[in-house]
């Protein structure tokens, strides 16, 4: 262990809230694909921490604009307008069939002011119109409004009581949703794809029924797009490789590569319910960050970007399922675009640590699903070496 890394630990230990069981790396740099620890170690990055750094690390393009818009102005308050942040606002509205956005710093301040806005509209017509419904196994975020919509009791439970009115359903369960939505019900939310809950698809029978729902009981539709969109599956936003049009979309992660930057957007009743004085942030759509956010549209928004995510992690998806034939623990694998899960029939933590030590960094999801979320610029030749370290993590396993 380097003494930069034991000092690191020491310090934390002392000073921090011991809220993170962190890997013992201290990374100092990236460049591409790869990521460098302290001790001069080279790991390929199939997380990009946690789908954030979907270009990669150092990219040109990116490191110029930061350096451009650094010289000018990093930060200014939200009391008054700076050059980016309404050319960014008209960029989201188009790519996601939105029409209006508001910029957090990250995405579970972005559900937070999404359930308010559906909370606004609900009060509109009854004040006892407070009712979500969200999905098991999912995950929205660890703010208290955010936690209380994530499906997974072992976040919520040391922090109750949370936000009254709020029902889980299994996730592709159209008859029980049918059953939790009623008139009192002021939003569905969900996740195409669900990231932290093992990479679940929902699949098109039960998005159009929640859509069908929320129209019929007059409740927001909200798309968590925060790990599953933004180009991780292969198009703009996941709803819209379902011929979905939600109400609302929260979005974060990748938008303004690795610097922090939410949004929330939302079209008809929903884009019209946030007035002055009625929601803020101080930090939200700054102009070092909208820059950011636009140079990284620049470089994902085209027809070539699109088809190397389809197509890289097609080649995945198609050796993990062939890794699967040849191991029995593996349970299944799921996913699409750059975002896979390989779901073991006991726990992955094992299989993730031996390909830490073959230089390919993974992480484990909802305990026995081994998840990748590699760089939007990986080639089939990076891919081949996750894979190789892949399979000799089932063999640890």
């Amino acid at each position: 262990m380097s003494t930069t890394l034991s000092l690191a630990q020491e310090r934390e230990a002392q000073y921090l809230f011991p809220t993170y069981a962190r890997t013992p790396l201290l990374l100092e740099r990236g460049k591409g694909v790869f990521l460098f620890d302290s001790a001069g170690n080279r790991y390929l990055d199939c997380i990009t921490g946690i789908g954030v750094n979907a270009l990669g690390y150092a990219h040109p393009r990116v490191l110029a604009a930061m350096r451009d818009q650094a010289r000018k102005l990093i930060h200014s308050s939200n009391l008054f307008y700076n050059e980016y942040q309404g050319v960014l606002g008209e960029r989201l509205a188009k790519l996601s069939g939105m029409e209006r956005a508001f910029f957090t710093v990250s995405g579970a301040e972005a559900v937070e002011g999404a359930l308010k806005v559906a909370r606004s509209l609900g009060q509109r017509s009854s004040p006892d119109k407070i009712g979500v419904v969200a999905l098991n196994h999912s995950f929205h975020g660890r703010t208290t409004g955010s936690l209380s919509v994530t499906g997974q009791p072992k976040y919520r439970a040391p922090f109750g009581p949370l936000l009254p009115g709020v029902s889980f359903v299994e996730s592709n369960d159209a008859a029980g949703l049918a059953s939790a939505v009623n008139a009192n019900t002021c939003a569905i939310i969900l996740e195409v794809v669900q990231g932290e809950g093992g990479v679940r698809e929902l699949r098109p029978e039960f998005l159009t029924a929640a859509a069908e729902l929320a129209r019929e009981y007059r409740a927001c539709l909200i798309c968590d797009e925060i790990q599953c969109g933004l180009g991780r599956t292969g198009k703009a936003f996941a709803y819209q490789g379902q011929g979905l049009q939600p109400d609302i979309v929260t979005t974060a992660k990748p938008l303004a590569c690795g610097y922090p930057l939410g949004a929330i957007l939302a079209r008809g009743d929903a884009a019209t319910a946030l007035t002055a004085g009625t929601h803020g942030t101080t930090f939200g759509g700054g102009p070092l960050a909208c820059r950011l956010a636009l140079e990284f549209l620049d470089i994902l928004d085209t027809p070539e970007m699109y088809a190397h995510i389809q197509a890289v992690g097609a080649y995945m998806k198609e050796a993990m399922l062939r890794l699967a034939h040849k191991h029995a623990i593996v349970k299944e694998v799921r996913g699409k675009g750059l975002m896979l899960g390989m779901e073991l029939e006991k726990p992955a933590k094992p299989a993730v640590q031996r390909m830490l030590e073959l230089g390919v960094i993974a992480n484990v999801t909802h305990d026995t699903t081994i998840r990748m979320l590699p760089p939007y610029i990986l080639e089939e030749k990076h891919a081949d070496r996750a894979l190789k370290a892949l399979a000799k993590g089932l063999k640890a396993v």
